[in-house]
Parts: structure tokens; sequence; C-alpha cells
């Protein structure tokens, strides 16, 4: 019982569902419940409820951490259900107005970015292959199943140098980060898979590279909206899509905005440390992202799981102001971006880097690839 009421709070991230069940049924204004609970409500609450900086025992067994591991394991499928079952509810009942049914599926779309997206990475960071496999599931339902190999082969071994598309240079917009990230990203998996398989003597197209498994649970996420819903159920399917892949991609702009390794020439870079992410400690954000804001942790340890992650104070990590909600909301107004971050930036190179002077092939992104790189 203890353990259940310490791992509840992870699981708020379950009021979202009815949430979008009454915008579905019911229209009108109720369809921006979905976007006002996770930005509007959670930088609320987060205001509310403070700050935790405790750090719990890494060394505690998985046996321990079962309820904080089953909301998890059984997001896809409630994640599915909301999406094809508001698919099916707009498309047999003639209740929602165009508007509607945009903002409703916007709405999804947050669900499927901000939490799915979330809990995807959490799963294909494991071992475990059912975890593995439902994170896969996770990132069909928003078309983007390339970011498992994008994330795990390319964005943790290369954070920080140019070899890795979603570190934002300092001041670079959302706006020109996102289809940057939307171009390079997949080409970028692409290549890295291709290097995998070469070194194990393998032909780029052996049944091996995961891309057959992508396309083929994509191709599945598709049907099903089209059998579900039509034409229309289908076009609603590829909007929430779009809007889970800019949630995350706004995530990812915030994690590493303007923070980069130091290049210590000939192509070699510093180890990856807790100064390279910047970290938040909102307790309530936390909660919603099951600790995706103490990400300079993870950087540092990959596999760990996201109740043990730990939180760093000034003096070894970069701090964000507020949580991820409201900074991804601040970041799609890149003048108000940059007036909040840009300094910090600067404090966190006199603080890290007082040896660099000229930081201009950084901002550019002009430094040699990483050796090895592809």
């Amino acid at each position: 019982m203890p353990r259940l009421l310490s791992a509840l709070p992870f699981w708020i991230s379950l009021v979202l569902l009815p949430l979008a069940a009454i915008g579905a049924v019911h229209g009108g204004w109720t369809v921006v419940l979905l976007p006002l609970y996770g930005w509007i409500g959670i930088t609320l609450l987060d205001a509310f409820v403070g700050h935790n900086t405790a750090n719990p025992d890494t060394q505690t067994p998985d046996r321990d951490l079962f309820w904080y591991r089953l909301i998890t394991l059984m997001w896809f499928p409630m994640e599915a259900a909301a999406i094809y079952g508001c698919i099916w509810w707009v498309t047999h009942h003639d209740t929602l107005a165009i508007w509607e049914r945009i903002v409703l599926f916007f709405g999804l779309g947050v669900i499927s970015g901000s939490i799915g997206i979330t809990y995807a990475h959490e799963l294909l960071h494991q071992k475990n292959r059912l975890e593995r496999w439902l994170g896969d599931l996770l990132l069909a339902l928003v078309l983007y199943s390339h970011f498992r190999t994008e994330h795990l082969l390319v964005h943790h071994r290369y954070v920080g140098t140019p070899r890795d598309a979603v570190t934002a240079r300092y001041n670079e917009g959302f706006h020109r980060f996102f289809p940057r990230v939307l171009r390079e990203g997949p080409a970028s998996a692409w290549r890295a898979e291709r290097q995998m398989l070469a070194r194990a003597n393998r032909a780029t197209w052996h049944r091996s590279n995961p891309f057959w498994r992508y396309g083929l649970l994509q191709a599945v996420a598709l049907l099903a909206a089209w059998l579900v819903g039509g034409w229309a159920g289908l076009g609603l399917f590829l909007w929430q899509a779009f809007v889970a892949i800019w949630q995350l991609e706004l995530v990812n702009y915030v994690e590493h905005y303007g923070l980069t390794r130091e290049h210590l020439g000939e192509g070699r870079y510093e180890p990856v440390g807790p100064h390279h992410s910047w970290n938040a400690d909102h307790a309530a954000s936390n909660w919603m992202l099951i600790n995706l804001q103490r990400h300079s942790d993870h950087h540092c340890r990959p596999d760990r799981r996201f109740p043990l992650l730990q939180t760093y104070g000034a003096e070894k990590a970069p701090q964000l102001p507020l949580g991820f909600p409201a900074m991804t909301a601040l970041a799609m107004i890149p003048p108000l971006w940059r007036r909040r971050m840009n300094p910090r930036v600067r404090a966190w190179r006199r603080a890290f880097y007082p040896g660099i002077n000229d930081w201009s092939d950084y901002n550019r992104g002009r430094l040699p690839m990483p050796r090895g790189a592809s």
C-alpha cells in the first residue's frame, strides 16, 4: 500500500482520458479541456505544489517499482481506445462541428505526444522485450516510429554535437528548429541503422532492419483509422499524429536548447555530463511526464527507470525557470523565449566553460562531426 500511494501521483495522466470522452460527446467549450489541463492546469499545479528535490535510492529493485511501471505498461491500450474511440464517435454521430473536431483531436495529439511518446521513451530504454514492443506500438500511433532509432542510436550518443539534430542551437527559434528536425531526423535514423547493419555484414534491406517493423506498425495504425472512420477518420488520425510530433519536438527543443559539448579537436567531444541537459524539479509536471524533466540524470544513466531518476542543483546542471508545459508554450513565441532563456545559456557558458571565448561555431553548428558519425 505505501508503494501504491507513492506511485499514484504519477498516474495523473489518467485524468486526460475522461476529458477526451467529455469533449467527444458534448463538444462546445469542453473540447478545450485537454489542452487546458495539459498546459495551464499542470502549470498552476506546479505553482501550488512546488518543487521536489528529493532523490530516491537508485538501488531500488524493479519488484519495488511495480506500481510506478504499471501506468506505462497499461497506457497503450488506453491511448489507442481514446484515439480510435473518438474517431468512431465523431464520424458516426453528427454532433461536433468541424472546428470542434479539429480542437478535440488537437487535444488528443497533446495526449499522444506529451504522454504517449514520453511513456514510449521510458519503455524503449528498457531491456524487457514487452516494454520495447509497447514503446513501438505507442510510436506507431503517432507515425513517428523512427524516433526509437534516432533517440537510442543518435541522440544519446551525440547529444550536444552537430550530429544530433534535436540539440537546438543557441538563438535558433522553434519555428526554424521544427522543420529542420522533421527533415533531418528520419534520414539520420536511417543512416544509423544502415551503419549498424553494415557492421554486422548485413544488407541494408535485411529483415533485421527495424524500419520494416516501423512501416508495418504505422500502416496498421493508418488502416485502423480508415476502417473505424473512413477518410474523415484517417484525416483526424493524421492531424492528432502531427500535433503529437509537434509536441514531442517542442519538448526536445526545450531539453537541450543552447547546450553543447566542448569540442576537444579532431572530431573529439567531451563526455556527456549532467550540465548538457536542462533540469527541472517542479513536482506536478514531473508527475505528469514521469520525471522526464530530470533529464540531466537521464542522459547520464539512460537505463535508469523514471522513479529512480535524480535531480541536480544549479551547481551541476542548468535549471529551467518553469516546468515543461509552460516552457513549451513559451518556446512557441521566440522573442519571449530568447528573452527568458538566452541569459541562462550565457550564464551556463560562463559557469561551465570559462575558457571558451568564441562560441560562433557552436552557435551555427559548424564544428566537425564527431568521430565515427555518419
